[in-house]
């Protein structure tokens, strides 16, 4: 690579809040909830949602959430210290493997620090090229697309395109798959051993994945692969849906009501794994660790353990390093007398 062609890699998550505000909650719900990949519909569908999003849904649950993101935040929002901190490991690795190693950044889809801005900061200082891995496993017109929506435009607007990848999934790479088993097997040596491994992802309507969204068939493939690396059983995992809105069907089985379903049928300890999120986040550690787990015991069950996300951890830095290396080997020079101290 040229040193005169500079690199960059964008790690790019959902968003958050910029504070645990209501008003910077209704900022950053407006901004996702309106957009049609999040809410699909047309004409009068869309005006509806619209007129439901702005006059009922942003007057009414902004104070709610802003309490429960109150409840997790320290100094930040979580998902986005944890983005912080793996951009920090990733640069890291990568410096120590190659000469000009490629800058890595933060970037969210919805908030702040926003792709938009950080692909329009990148350009005005003379980056040419740019690797954005969107930190979503599995591929679904409501998460990844959303991204490839804002490079369109990002380009739309320049003469000179930047030279712009994107990762569209990892879902089955051996890569992603090591890291999330690690984290698993490392929580599950270190605390009481349960019953039943739950993989639940979170949901979208059925409607989405009728009309051909792949998200449903790759989170069974991660949990497919995830539970064979653990060497569990058929009847030792489940795999379940959360977070559905509204009256429309969703994606299932839903988390909730399997958790109470197995708690009926005398299942007393049960783990549960969130594979579609690699960074904990308001949803992971507020509605899976805490709300489903009084569901749990309200129907019966003993012991409710969440495993936290991959985060930071050193195995899954060490999957992004592997992305990259596959997606921009063309752009990168390896530093030879590193590999010699090796």
């Amino acid at each position: 690579m040229s040193d005169s062609i500079k690199t960059a890699v964008i790690l790019t998550n959902l968003g958050t809040p910029d504070k645990p505000e209501a008003s910077a909650v209704k900022r950053y719900l407006r901004e996702f909830l309106s957009d049609s990949r999040v809410v699909e519909g047309k004409g009068l569908r869309r005006i509806a949602w619209l007129a439901v999003l702005n006059f009922i849904i942003l007057n009414l649950r902004p104070r709610k959430v802003a309490k429960l993101y109150r409840s997790i935040w320290e100094d930040d929002s979580p998902m986005r210290k944890i983005l912080n901190e793996q951009v920090t490991e990733l640069q890291l690795l990568l410096q120590q493997r190659y000469e000009t190693a490629p800058c890595v950044f933060a970037g969210m889809t919805y908030g702040s620090p926003s792709l938009k801005n950080r692909l329009e900061s990148l350009a005005s200082h003379g980056y040419q090229r740019v690797l954005v891995i969107p930190m979503y496993p599995q591929y679904s017109a409501t998460t990844t697309a959303p991204i490839y929506d804002q490079v369109a435009r990002f380009q739309l607007g320049r003469r000179e395109v930047l030279d712009i990848r994107i990762v569209k999934s990892f879902y089955n790479h051996p890569a992603y798959i090591n890291s999330l088993a690690q984290s698993i097997r490392s929580f599950r040596q270190s605390a009481h051993s349960a019953d039943k491994l739950m993989l639940s992802y979170h949901g979208i309507p059925k409607e989405y994945a009728d009309k051909g969204d792949p998200y449903p068939q790759q989170c069974h493939q991660t949990s497919v692969l995830v539970a064979k690396a653990l060497g569990l059983s058929e009847n030792e995992w489940v795999t379940t849906f959360q977070s559905r809105f509204g009256p429309a069907q969703w994606l299932q089985p839903y988390t909730d009501k399997t958790l109470e379903s197995l708690a009926q049928k005398q299942v007393k300890a049960i783990d549960v794994v969130c594979p579609a999120f690699t960074a904990d986040c308001l949803e992971t550690l507020e509605e899976i660790a805490e709300e489903n787990k009084e569901v749990f015991h309200k129907a019966g069950g003993e012991s409710y353990q969440y495993i936290p996300a991959v985060n930071s951890s050193q195995a899954f830095i060490a999957a992004l390093m592997t992305l990259v290396q596959e997606q921009a080997a063309d752009w990168l020079k390896v530093d030879n007398q590193a590999d010699e101290k090796k």
